[in-house]
């Protein structure tokens, strides 16, 4: 497995994963927008044998890196690739001099915050009606090399 850049070829499939994934996915254009026109955007995919295994986005935001998506395809999850991604973006937000690691995640979505939970980010505060289906967000925040 390899973490590397996501590219433009990638869209096709980096779409058809959200859609597997997530209830409001992104599309190729919300994708490609993201990685053509938004300065603060790094998006990086875990790839085996040429296949998307996994993907992330992260916002550095100045001295904030912030998590837009993740995610692991179905047959690769329980295989430890959302642990290299959030090592990697850990490490981005060092590299970057980041002091805080944020993300939006479904109060519904139990497992994505025990992992988020392992990796020391913590509930900060409750975005209401967050996502279009009105489903609320836990806000999750730590210091980048730390817990809160």
């Amino acid at each position: 497995m390899i973490l590397r850049e996501m590219r433009m070829k990638d869209l096709k499939q980096i779409a058809a994963l959200e859609a597997e994934l997530f209830i409001e996915p992104w599309n190729e254009e919300d994708f490609r927008r993201e990685m053509e026109e938004n300065e603060f955007a790094n998006y990086y995919v875990v790839e085996h044998d040429g296949e998307i295994a996994g993907y992330f986005g992260l916002w550095i935001l100045f001295d904030q890196g912030q998590i837009t998506t993740i995610g692991t395809a179905k047959k690769y999850q329980r295989q430890h690739i959302a642990s290299m991604m959030m090592d990697a973006i850990e490490q981005l937000c060092i590299e970057n001099e980041c002091e805080f690691l944020s993300l939006e995640v479904r109060i519904s979505n139990i497992p994505a915050q025990n992992l988020y939970k392992k990796y020391g980010l913590e509930i900060v505060s409750v975005r209401k009606d967050y996502y279009a289906n009105h489903e609320d967000a836990y806000l999750m925040m730590k210091p980048v090399g730390g817990s809160l």
